[in-house]
């Protein structure tokens, strides 16, 4: 195997930055048309993707005004049913006491007229 020697090695380095810089400068500027027209790509999907998370969040809002809505009519509803329920017992307390009332009225009867 033979060795390389310094001179050689500085040639190959050379070539090698020559060839680095030859590929950076076949690379398209920012004037190129096709570097603008990916950019302006870019832009638009960047557009686009802002509009979608928009109407996301709009919609998000939108669902949970409704979901709010739904729930305060729900505990209006229960509070209604529990208001309904307390005067149906109120109503029957007081139906049973008053049987209860004309039950030991009419037991007092009986007993004095037994007498």
């Amino acid at each position: 195997m033979k060795q390389k020697d310094f001179g050689e090695r500085l040639n190959a380095a050379r070539d090698a930055k020559q060839a680095m810089v030859a590929k950076f400068r076949q690379q398209p500027g920012p004037d190129d048309p096709a570097v603008a027209e990916r950019r302006a790509a870019r832009v638009a999907m960047s557009e686009a993707r802002d509009t979608r998370l928009t109407e996301r969040k709009a919609q998000r809002l939108a669902d949970n005004a409704r979901m709010a809505a739904e729930s305060e009519a729900l505990a209006a509803e229960q509070a209604e049913q529990e208001v309904r329920a307390t005067a149906q017992k109120a109503e029957d307390d007081i139906r049973l006491e008053a049987e209860r009332k004309a039950a030991r009225d009419a037991r007092y009867a009986a007993r004095k007229a037994r007498k």
